[in-house]
């Protein structure tokens, strides 16, 4: 780097390749000079003439060189004011798409912690359900053992009717496990009043041929599944009448209660005349919903009947309460009686009470200084106005 006049040039510079080749050229002619010098004077005029043409020559290089030195310190100052506004524009730019890109990272990092948090909360929801099914399928499995065996499959059956009969009735209006007097024990006994009489529930679930009719998948296996069902309620039909229907202890006809609702609505709507059966021979089929109604309807006869029960109790304390209403009677006009008497004793004693008072003031209305020592003294009695 060169400095010239105030400026820095490179080597490179036209106006530095321009200028050494201005020096080479006066280097050039001085040595031509000095060699034609010693050749003769009157070639020298010449010579010098061309010297003071390049010397003037050289004057309106630097002038020149002057000039240009001052266009290119303006174009340079022009330069440094424009990268300068350039620099303060592309910090502002910088610093704006800083600001925003700093804001679009807090936004999205805002974002996805509430979606993280979002996604938390749903995956302890799904936790919660997960652990519910878990629990629900436990207890799906432990009803599947219950159901799979006949001996709990019927103590099932006696705790639902339990739960059932113990919400629609007073605790003294059924017995569970009821001995009979044939020795059979009924799962349970209303006591009804007479008529119908007591009435027996018993419960009973036939599942083994409601699983094989929902298991048939061939007309054959439907056919089979449909006899085995036919077969296990006509069973638990003659059992029930048999052992639970005996004229004199029990009402003419028995209920036999179904714990499930399918089972009941399989038998209402395919095999109706296993309920038309059972009716002739008074043993009606219900389910939970349907004896829960009619332990309700039972409940009404059994108010109906202590009512009965209690009319003649409730005649004679009528009749009592008839005769304190007599007695209250007699005693207020007792009372009236002696009300009258006392009003009539106080008006005579206003009227004592009154004379008294005309007494006292006749008497304070009497002058004794005139009457004389010898006058005897006049005694005024009562009239007999007074």
């Amino acid at each position: 780097m060169i400095t010239l006049f105030g400026q820095t040039y490179q080597w490179n510079d036209p106006e530095i390749l321009l200028l050494g080749g201005i020096a080479i050229a006066l280097v050039a002619l001085l040595l031509l000079i000095l060699r034609s010098v010693s050749r003769s004077a009157t070639a020298a005029e010449p010579l010098i003439r061309e010297i003071g043409w390049l010397s003037s020559r050289m004057q309106q290089l630097g002038d020149g060189q002057e000039r240009l030195a001052g266009g290119l310190h303006h174009v340079s100052e022009a330069q440094a004011v424009s990268q300068t506004a350039m620099l303060q524009v592309m910090e502002q730019r910088l610093a704006e798409v800083q600001r925003q890109m700093t804001e679009a990272l807090h936004g999205t990092s805002t974002r996805t912690a509430r979606s993280l948090g979002e996604l938390q909360t749903r995956l302890e929801t799904i936790d919660k359900a997960q652990a519910n099914i878990e629990k629900l399928s436990g207890n799906v499995l432990s009803l599947q053992d219950i159901l799979s065996n006949k001996q709990t499959r019927g103590a099932f059956g006696e705790i639902q009717l339990h739960d059932i009969v113990q919400k629609a009735l007073p605790k003294d209006a059924y017995t569970m496990q009821a001995t009979l007097s044939n020795g059979k024990r009924a799962d349970c006994l209303i006591h009804l009043p007479n008529p119908p009489g007591p009435i027996v529930i018993d419960a009973k679930f036939p599942l083994e041929a409601y699983e094989a009719i929902r298991r048939a998948d061939t007309p054959r296996g439907v056919v089979e599944a449909a006899q085995q069902m036919r077969t296990a309620v006509r069973a638990h039909i003659r059992a029930i009448a048999e052992k639970y229907i005996i004229e004199g202890e029990t009402a003419d006809g028995a209920l036999m209660f179904l714990p499930s609702e399918a089972v009941y609505a399989e038998l209402h709507a395919n095999f109706p005349e296993i309920v038309r059966e059972g009716f002739a021979v008074k043993v009606w089929i219900v389910s939970p919903t349907t004896s829960m109604a009619t332990l309700n309807t039972m409940r009404a006869v059994l108010k109906d009947a202590r009512m009965r029960e209690q009319a003649g109790a409730i005649r004679k304390e009528l009749a009592l309460l008839y005769g304190d209403v007599d007695r209250l009677g007699t005693r207020v006009e007792n009372l009236d009686r002696h009300f009258g008497q006392a009003a009539k004793d106080i008006e005579e004693i206003k009227i004592s009470s009154e004379r008294a008072g005309k007494r006292a003031r006749r008497l304070d209305n009497f002058d004794f200084e005139e009457i004389a020592p010898d006058d005897p003294v006049k005694v005024i009695g009562p009239t007999a106005a007074e």
